[in-house]
């Protein structure tokens, strides 16, 4: 049993890594033995994506997440938070998207998995490392092949069947990871490198020259010399479509509503602390009358001095029992305080422990008896360090013999505090928490020093349900109000109270928008409202509540997937439109005044500029002094002959005219092998990813995820 919880402890750091940072493989459609996924020709309202002309129904797309859903929970992480639910859609979304471009790849070249290959994996000489990994010793490292085949022998015994549940999962990312490695290293050994790139490469690595240069940079030349036309705008763009592609995006305006106390709020806040006040003072269970008055519970704690704030500390720590100090105000909550006890406890303790824990094949009732068998072992003299390293379930501390070294007092969980702090030295005790059961040993105290017993008695000044319907009616009317985006802008400049706030580049899938967390509803209502529009909800109300404020808002830019249009362009366009006019005129000139100058001396003279340097300079250079990213002067420095002019060169950033004053020649090698290997390991190293993105761009994914979640 300890060797089935060992694998399972490791298993659930494997599942939870799996859907944290993304499967090395993708779920297929029986992914707990039920039948296939994918659903053809659904109905369009049930259509979540097209993958490759495949419809997916989102039917099938809810039982995946419940499927790895639960198979997250069968690795001990039983509370699914919002975070992890929207990692494990996006990994069954991946996942998805990998089956349906990639099982027609592996069906046409006839690529599958053996079941002599699977046993190999899973049992052979060379397991997988996900099979190293469970059962590998955390020591050495070395597989423990017999705890391997002990456990698939009795791994039917599992009453639960959760351990099966556990393996058939394994095995299958096995298989799935298996074919994705085949596939790749069919690709990678179908790549080649000629000996005529290798040359060229090696050239371009290690031709080396010195260069010098000017530059004429676009704004000396000004925008009333040039004339950019419409014609010119809309020849650029055509010719560039490629360098304009967008993603879906909307941007917003919108003024919110705060939801914030009301003067009334605060008075029924400050009017209760001061009638209960009475009740408080004369309470004799604290404990409780906090439990059942309080808007936070009890914190059943002993306060060292300095611990408490500094409005209590002075005060009670020079008081007796039943002080109360109160009502006062912290924050947003008006607090009374009450002394309930005055002890002397140790300071801090040094302590060990072996946990036992509750599991799906170990019962309360066994891990009890397991932990009062263990210290029954402790009692007759069996070392307690070698026992923790053994048996201890807190991984951490049993490498130490169990050891937790010193700590204060509220630093562990209640009732291991407590024993390690009425306990005294020496103390071998049982103690339960929510982990389970430990065997505490307390090896030393510090000196006992004055604590406090304190009840504090909290009141939250909150809004009201009438605040809240105030607040909410405030925002109805504007919104009834200026529901035009020409009137929401004229009332927003004309307001005192109103703040416009602008949210840009919002995508289909986001979660949050820029001011408003969990805001993943409005961004499904905008993405289905038109430019202009004021957004609506389902119900057709077009106010939001987000947290603690209610929203209002209007789209104002909509960009959908494809090339953007001119006019959602037209200033970048005209930028470069007017670089290309303005290039013209400076080459025109260039070389006219290349005409009269002798040398780039010459001509830095006439212009009235600097000349500038760069050594060393490759085809690879990535930048120039005073220059920047230009690749016309790489291109230049490659190909341009020694002590030679070059005409002028359009660049990014303006024209240049260049010299090479010297030039290192790569030194010539018969053999070109050694580039062969460097460039084909550039290669392979590449495929994973390239190989795959380009069957995801060839497979027109349309991802409608956002109408449902």
């Amino acid at each position: 049993m300890a060797t089935l919880q060992k694998i399972r402890d490791k298993f659930g750091v494997i599942v939870a890594g799996l859907i944290g940072l993304s499967l090395l493989a993708f779920i297929m459609g029986d992914l707990l033995g039920r039948g296939s996924g994918l659903t053809l020709g659904v109905s369009k309202r049930y259509e979540i994506a097209r993958i490759a002309g495949q419809s997916i129904n989102v039917q099938d797309y809810e039982r995946r997440i419940n499927d790895l859903t639960e198979i997250y929970k069968l690795s001990g992480n039983n509370n699914v938070d919002e975070k992890t639910s929207k990692n494990i859609r996006n990994q069954v979304w991946e996942d998805l998207v990998r089956e349906t471009i990639l099982a027609p790849e592996f069906k046409k070249i006839g690529l599958d998995v053996s079941s002599d290959e699977m046993f190999d994996l899973v049992q052979g000489n060379n397991p997988h490392p996900f099979v190293r990994q469970l059962f590998s010793d955390p020591a050495t490292g070395v597989l423990n092949r017999s705890a391997l085949i002990n456990f698939l022998q009795h791994m039917e015994d599992d009453p639960s069947g959760k351990q099966k549940t556990y393996w058939l999962f394994m095995e299958k990312q096995i298989y799935n990871e298996r074919r994705i490695t085949k596939y790749l290293n069919l690709i990678r050994q179908g790549l080649f490198i000629t000996d005529l790139q290798a040359e060229q490469a090696y050239k371009e690595d290690n031709r080396k020259a010195d260069i010098r240069f000017i530059i004429q940079r676009f704004d000396q030349v000004p925008d009333s010399a040039i004339a950019v036309t419409r014609a010119d705008l809309e020849k650029y763009y055509k010719s560039h479509e490629e360098e304009y592609k967008q993603t879906a995006s909307r941007s917003i305006e919108y003024v919110t509503f705060d939801v914030i106390p009301s003067k009334d709020d605060e008075k029924e806040a400050a009017d209760w602390i001061e009638k209960i006040k009475t009740e408080f003072e004369t309470a004799e269970n604290i404990p409780q009358f906090i439990n059942m008055n309080s808007d936070v519970p009890y914190v059943d704690r002993h306060y060292a001095y300095g611990e408490l704030p500094d409005t209590l500390n002075d005060i009670l720590f020079n008081a007796p029992v039943g002080t109360v100090v109160g009502p006062y105000r912290e924050d947003d909550t008006y607090k009374i305080a009450k002394l309930g006890a005055i002890v002397y406890l140790p300071d801090s303790v040094h302590a060990r422990h072996i946990l036992i824990s509750p599991n799906q094949i170990r019962t309360k009732e066994r891990a009890k008896a397991m932990a009062d068998s263990i210290k029954n072992l402790i009692d007759q003299g069996v070392d307690f360090g070698l026992l923790a390293v053994q048996n201890s379930d807190d991984k951490g501390s049993a490498q130490l013999g169990g050891d937790l070294g010193w700590f204060r007092e509220g630093v562990m969980v209640k009732p291991f505090s407590d024993a390690c702090f009425t306990g005294k030295k020496g103390d071998i005790t049982v103690v339960e928490t929510q982990f389970g059961y430990h065997i505490i040993e307390i090896l030393n105290q510090s000196k006992r020093v004055k604590k406090l017993e304190v009840g504090i008695l909290e009141r939250k000044v909150e809004p009201s349900s009438k605040t809240y319907q105030n607040i909410y009616s405030q925002a109805s009317r504007f919104a009834g109000t200026n529901n035009t985006y020409d009137k929401f802008i004229k009332t927003v400049d004309a307001s005192k109270d109103l703040d416009k706030h602008v949210a840009g580049n919002i995508g289909i899938n986001d979660e949050k928008i820029p001011g408003l967390d969990q805001a993943r509803q409005l961004v499904r209502a905008i993405y289905k409202t038109k430019k202009g529009d004021i957004v609506l909800d389902a119900s057709n109300q077009a106010v939001f509540e987000i947290g603690d404020r209610f929203v209002v808002a209007f789209v104002t830019v909509v960009k959908e997937d494809g090339i953007a249009p001119l006019e959602d362009v037209l200033a970048d366009v005209q930028l470069n439109v007017a670089k290309e006019k303005k290039a013209e005129v400076l080459v025109d000139k260039l070389s006219k005044d290349l005409q009269s100058v002798s040398g780039l001396d010459g001509l830095a003279t006439k212009l009235g500029v600097r000349v500038q340097e760069a050594t060393d300079v490759t085809f690879n250079t990535f930048a120039f002094p005073s220059a920047g990213i230009e690749p016309a002067i790489n291109a230049a420095a490659f190909v341009l002959p020694e002590d030679q002019l070059s005409p002028p060169l359009q660049g990014l950033n303006g024209v240049y005219v260049v010299e090479i004053t010297s030039v290192t020649a790569p030194v010539e090698t018969p053999d070109i092998s050694q580039e062969q290997s460097k460039l084909l390991i550039s290669y392979q190293t590449r495929t994973n990813y390239e190989a795959y993105e380009a069957l995801r761009e060839g497979a027109n994914i349309v991802d409608e995820r956002y109408k449902f979640y």
